[in-house]
């Protein structure tokens, strides 16, 4: 399937492919909703087959977070943003600010969080190069871990 028929099926209003060639950065970021507010998402970072598994990960996951967020009650939109990493060794504090510059030219539009393959260390470590990170630990002024939210969410719901 071509690039803007993903689009369209899944009616994002953006997306941003990011690439840096000093660190290898290779990232996605979609913002599929910003009706309510900012696009809020988490930052995964992971190897994918292919590149277009990843852009389809990131248009399906985006427009979900719409969902939620609007069910929630949220003044915030949906969007979600992938790194592709080759290895986990590629996922260094270089890469980290590079992708961190790369969400800070979206002035807002996007704010990510920890997603699979991204923690507390990654997002602070990140905060520092953009504001519009958010999931930090709970010594930095955050949540903590949203896994641990995310885990009581998934019990509550099957209870």
């Amino acid at each position: 399937m071509t690039i803007f028929k993903q689009l369209r099926q899944f009616e994002h209003e953006n997306v941003v492919f990011c690439h840096d060639k000093e660190t290898g950065l290779r990232a996605i970021i979609a913002i599929h909703n910003t009706t309510l507010g900012p696009a809020l998402g988490g930052c995964r970072m992971k190897s994918y087959q292919s590149e277009d598994d990843a852009l389809f990960d990131v248009l399906r996951l985006s427009r979900a977070m719409t969902f939620k967020s609007s069910l929630a009650g949220l003044h915030l939109g949906g969007g979600k943003s992938v790194v592709l990493l080759d290895h986990p060794e590629q996922k260094t504090p270089e890469l980290l600010t590079a992708f961190a510059r790369r969400i800070n030219q979206l002035r807002g539009t996007y704010i990510g969080a920890g997603d699979i393959g991204s923690n507390t260390d990654d997002l602070r470590h990140m905060r520092q190069t953009c504001p519009w990170i958010t999931g930090l630990a709970e010594q930095d002024g955050g949540l903590g871990d949203s896994a641990i939210l995310t885990s009581l969410g998934v019990f509550m719901g099957l209870k």
